[in-house]
Formats: C-alpha cells, sequence, structure tokens
C-alpha cells in the first residue's frame, strides 16, 4: 500500500513562471506565447515486508502526466551511504533539472522516483533487506500507483556512491529488467573499500557484521566482479554511464575506470566512461547527471499508449 504524504502542487511554479514570462515581455515591448514545463514532485511510502518497515520516496512527476493517459518511463535514482529519499532534490536540483531537460528536448517526459534506505548500499545485507524491497516492494508498489512503462525498455537506474555500487550490481544482476544505467563515483571497490569507506566505518553498513568488524567474504560475494561472468554470458546488455572525479578522495577514480575496461573489452558500444574535475562532492554529481541522463534516456523508450488503449482505439477507428 502507498501513502501519500505531501503533494507539492506544481501550478505555483507555472503561475509564477507566467509572471516572469510577461513582465520580460512587457519591457520588449512584445507577449509571446511561452510553454513553461514545471514538473511536481509527490512524497510517498510504500509498504516493504522485506524491511518490516515502510519505504519513502520521492517521485517527480512531469508536466504533462495529471489528466493524461499515457504511460512513462522510470529513473529510478538511488542515493549515497548516509543519503535518503531526499537527497537528489536538496543537493542534486532533481526537479528544475529535469524540467529543463524535458523542456529542451533532452530527455522524454518521464517518472523519477527516488528512495529512501539509509546505509543499505541496496543490497540483502546483514541488516537490510534492501535488494529485495526494492524489485519486490517498491518497483511494483510504484507500477501499481503511476502509469510506468513495465518492459525492460521503461527502466532505468542511477545512483552515486553506495548508490552507484547498487546500480551496478542491479544491471549486472538484472540485465533483462534495466534499459540503461549512470554511476556516479561508484563505490565498486574490486578487491576491498579503503579504510575511509562507510562500507567499513558506518556501524549500520550491511559489510559490518554483529561482531562489529567488516566482512570481507561479504564484500566479495555481492561486488561486481562476482556478477560480471555471469552477466557477459548472457544476451541481454545494458548501456553503462560512468563518472568519477579525478580528485575522488576515496580513490573511485581508479576504481571507476577499472569497471569501464571489464564493460569495455565486452561490450565496447555500451560503456562510456567520464573523468572529471573534483572530489567525492555534490557538485561533482550534481554537474555530471545532465549528461548521464542524456544518455541513458537514449536507450529507454518514450511516453507511449497502453496496448489496450491502442487496441480500443483501433476498433473506433473501424467502426
Amino acid at each position: 500500500m502507498l501513502r501519500r504524504w505531501i503533494n507539492f502542487d506544481h501550478l505555483v511554479a507555472r503561475f509564477v513562471a507566467c509572471l516572469l514570462t510577461v513582465a520580460c515581455a512587457g519591457q520588449l515591448g512584445l507577449l509571446a506565447s511561452t510553454s513553461v514545463s514545471a514538473g511536481e514532485l509527490q512524497y510517498r511510502t510504500v509498504a516493504s515486508s522485506a524491511l518490516n518497515r515502510d519505504m519513502p520516496f520521492i517521485v517527480y512527476v512531469p508536466d504533462g502526466y495529471q489528466g493524461g493517459d499515457l504511460q512513462y518511463p522510470v529513473l529510478y535514482l538511488l542515493h549515497g551511504a548516509g543519503g535518503d529519499e531526499n537527497s537528489w532534490v536538496e543537493h542534486g536540483g532533481i526537479r528544475e533539472r529535469a524540467d529543463r531537460l524535458i523542456s529542451s528536448g533532452a530527455i522524454p517526459p518521464t517518472l523519477i522516483v527516488m528512495p529512501g534506505c539509509r546505509q543499505c548500499w541496496w543490497i540483502d545485507g546483514n541488516k537490510d533487506k534492501a535488494e529485495t524491497a526494492f524489485w519486490h516492494d517498491l518497483v511494483p508498489g510504484v507500477a501499481a500507483e503511476f502509469r510506468t512503462i513495465e518492459s525492460k525498455a521503461g527502466r532505468l537506474v542511477a545512483g552515486l556512491s553506495a548508490g552507484g555500487y547498487g546500480t551496478v550490481r542491479f544491471a549486472m544482476k538484472y540485465p533483462e529488467r534495466i534499459a540503461a544505467i549512470a554511476a556516479l563515483s561508484p563505490a565498486v571497490y574490486s578487491v576491498t573499500p579503503p579504510a575511509n569507506s562507510s562500507a567499513r566505518v558506518q556501524p549500520q553498513s550491511p559489510f559490518v557484521g554483529l561482531d562489529g568488524q567488516f566482512d570481507q567474504t561479504a564484500w566479495a560475494a555481492q561486488n561486481y566482479p562476482s556478477l560480471a561472468d555471469r552477466y557477459f554470458s548472457q544476451r541481454s546488455r545494458v548501456p553503462f554511464y560512468l563518472m568519477s572525479g579525478d580528485r575522488d578522495g576515496y580513490g573511485l577514480a581508479f576504481e571507476t575506470a577499472l569497471l569501464f575496461k571489464t564493460l569495455f573489452d565486452k561490450q565496447p558500444e555500451l560503456a562510456k566512461l567520464r573523468i572529471i574535475d573534483g572530489d567525492h562532492t555534490w557538485p561533482v554529481w550534481a554537474n555530471a547527471l545532465d549528461d548521464a541522463m542524456t544518455y541513458i534516456y537514449r536507450h529507454a523508450a518514450k511516453p507511449e499508449r497502453r496496448l489496450a488503449d491502442i487496441a480500443r482505439l483501433d476498433q473506433r477507428r473501424q467502426r
């Protein structure tokens, strides 16, 4: 069951935008018609049997969704360790960014779902069954509440740091479910995390056992090298967009490049790497998101009518 917390109506944003348009036109002595795209943010929860609690999430709903009949692609945008469902809104400016990208035609109108699961790394770990919660509770819950395209082409995943780690795992473990992914500074240490990694130092890390010690066996079992052979042996492939800051304090520029090399050797047309100036910080991730979203949406479906709706239209035309 989904529960709505707050519904941020987008009428205010559109009203303000219209006022600004009129003011500018008045100064120029012109009054031109201007189309303004203004999505809205909705706070929701989904009951999760895997977590034994509700999972909160924020969903960006594009302008034109309300009152329409189209199904939309969905981007699941994952936060890092210690983050929550608010992270991409508060630090990544996702609402304004999505409005701008949609208005410019860089990406199609889309739903963007930002779930909250602190320190879970999006795996079934020692404390939380976050991977199961994502696929068995969140994704079906979103599909039940919103008009989503449920095929592979309708689902995208992106994330930063620990969320990037989870994103890479999802792509390699469930390639038949995901159209494309973007992993920003993904914490995909091929051997083991460094001493300053939250995988080791946060008490609620899924890689810290009940004895308070880092579990290297759990890390090796969950990380992408354990999934790579199986992923490359099957036919369904996922386009990967990878990015890291060149001065990443957790050493992730090297790890991201190593993952890219692994992918490039097997699927060179479906792997893109960007190393940009910066550290393990929000300005790096926010600045990279436009390029990342533009890339992954090239591989996604556009908003479309349901087959049942198309069939009804065809029947009407034949009468």
